[in-house]
């Protein structure tokens, strides 16, 4: 997934911001809480795709070849896709609404209700 399609993703998502952070990595929020990031590692790197999951996802991912413990966030279950190929495109977009809904539900309800935000 480009970063390109990673932002179109993240912009579909109800009551999203974005902002630019940490060396130019694209940081995608609901309600001021980070859900997903996109960023580059390194000068030769490709850009890789950070998220949010669930704890049972979270080791499931982590055992899977391209997918490490996203640096700084994973003590809250974060993963970073390093490898283009570690998941498809159609399971990166699974785990980033995944992970809205599990950062949305965090929010206290007044905070969804003053951002529309509903979850089923």
């Amino acid at each position: 997934m480009t970063r390109a399609e990673f932002d179109r993703l993240c912009a579909t998502l109800p009551a999203v911001t974005r902002v630019e952070q940490w060396g130019g990595a694209s940081v995608w929020k609901i309600g001021g809480k980070i859900f997903a990031i996109c960023s580059n590692w390194g000068p030769d790197t490709k850009d890789g795709v950070s998220f949010k999951c669930s704890d049972f996802s979270y080791t499931l991912l982590c055992e899977q070849d391209g997918v490490v413990p996203a640096p700084y966030l994973a003590r809250a279950k974060w993963v970073q896709v390093r490898d283009p190929d570690a998941l498809t495109d159609d399971e990166i977009a699974n785990y980033i609404e995944t992970a809205y809904r599990i950062v949305a539900a965090k929010l206290t309800r007044a905070q969804r209700k003053a951002l529309g935000v509903e979850l089923t």
